[in-house]
């Protein structure tokens, strides 16, 4: 059997191309084997990649090999059971065998070609087709990052910089220019040379003086130098600023006592893989942890995740808390400002209007984006009621959803953060 494997325009990763254009051509099978894993492990485990099976029949490639011909025989040694005609029974179902593959009850089952795929090969293919929605670039942010780029030729360098052809180029310039007229004279003197030698009888004192002249205009010619330090040629590289959006996410939490461990693990999951979206979709982007009971404080990200409070529930004191970090910290003008608040919709009956009125009037015009996620199996709760009339004022800035099970996160995730909700901030 021959295998035919097109390396073209490959660098010194000489199975990249291959590799690259494989997973083009399974892409659906991948793209469902990832959403798979998500439910299936810890989303804390997405650092890692991913081990992805494909049935054999959908990796079947087209091959080039040799066609039988004329008469064949064969001899299998070792065989004292059978002869010539005999027919095999078929193997019975529940054998000592264990394979990767389907088995039929026909005795036929298919193997299984099982790959790896890298962490960011594995990313990649969880935020496909997602985006935060509203990203607008108000103001390009000083950076303190540099670029290194080409910025012509300079005359003095490194040796590591050097120039070989525009230095060589440099030198034959120089060499045309500094002996174009000794070679001119050279010529002149050499036909005068011809004319005097011809002519009858010979003027030997000429003969010897337009000799002796040649010879001096040959020696200037050979003292120009091959290559001078004036050719030198050293390739200019500078480092430029990188511009990059400023964008500041605020993550927002209920860790109030009417949220279960059940239902905080839920939203420490949905969090987690908020927070690697954002990793990987951006380089510069910072990120405010809230936690809120009664009360509400910016904390780290190892607290926002693992540590234990418990209490009343007052979602007014995090989106309060929210409203100054954001008039303190991140002007609207220059910040590109989103949020998601996860809770089970708990609240004081009282304190939901206020949400509401907090969010309409300090929050959502100065947010691009401000998602809310209800986590719970339940009904709606007073929170999601007094939200519902935001998401219809603010389409473009405001979307909620439910959770109900572990195996709603990752749709859910794909419905608020999906590449079909970017608009243009109004």
């Amino acid at each position: 059997m021959s295998y035919v494997i097109d390396r073209r325009l490959n660098g010194k990763n000489k199975s990249t191309v291959n590799r690259q254009r494989f997973l083009k051509r399974y892409q659906q099978h991948i793209k469902e084997a990832v959403s798979d894993a998500v439910n299936r492990r810890s989303i804390t485990d997405m650092e890692r990649g991913e081990q992805i099976s494909i049935p054999t029949r959908n990796t079947h490639e087209p091959v080039i090999s040799h066609g039988k011909g004329g008469k064949q025989h064969r001899v299998y040694p070792g065989n004292k059971q059978f002869g010539t005609g005999d027919e095999l029974e078929k193997p019975k179902q529940g054998g000592g065998g264990a394979g990767s593959g389907n088995a039929s009850n026909s005795g036929e089952g298919e193997e299984d070609f099982t790959f790896f795929i890298t962490k960011e090969e594995f990313l990649n293919y969880l935020f496909d087709d997602l985006a935060l929605p509203n990203m607008v670039k108000k103001t390009l942010a000083k950076t303190k990052e540099f670029k290194t780029r080409r910025a012509g030729f300079v005359s003095e360098g490194t040796p590591n910089n050097l120039s070989v052809v525009r230095s060589m180029r440099n030198a034959h310039a120089r060499r045309i220019g500094m002996g174009s007229g000794k070679r001119r004279k050279l010529k002149e003197l050499q036909q005068l040379l011809l004319d005097t030698e011809a002519q009858t009888p010979a003027d030997e004192v000429m003969l010897n003086s337009l000799k002796e002249q040649i010879a001096d205009v040959e020696r200037r010619l050979k003292l120009i130098p091959f290559i001078d330090d004036i050719d030198l040629r050293y390739r200019n590289k500078v480092k430029v600023p990188t511009p990059s959006s400023k964008a500041v996410m605020f993550c927002i939490m209920d860790v109030s006592g009417s949220m279960t461990q059940d239902v905080k693990d839920i939203a420490k999951r949905f969090y987690i893989l908020l927070y690697l979206f954002l990793q990987k979709t951006y380089e510069h982007i910072e990120i405010v942890f809230i936690r809120h009971h009664t009360s509400a404080k910016e904390v780290t990200e190892e607290e926002f995740f693992y540590s234990r409070e418990t209490g009343g529930t007052i979602v007014s004191s995090a989106l309060n808390l929210m409203s100054q970090i954001i008039e303190d910290r991140y002007n609207s003008e220059e910040w590109n400002i989103y949020a998601a608040q996860a809770s089970d919709g708990d609240n004081w009956d009282d304190d939901s209007p206020v949400c509401s009125r907090i969010l309409a009037e300090k929050l959502l015009p100065a947010v691009q984006y401000f998602a809310y996620i209800e986590i719970t199996p339940n009904q709606h709760q007073a929170l999601w009621t007094a939200y519902q009339n935001l998401s219809r004022a603010f389409a473009n800035q405001f979307a909620l959803a439910q959770i109900r099970g572990p195996e709603d996160i990752f749709p859910v995730f794909r419905e608020l953060f999906a590449k079909d909700r970017v608009k243009e901030a109004i």
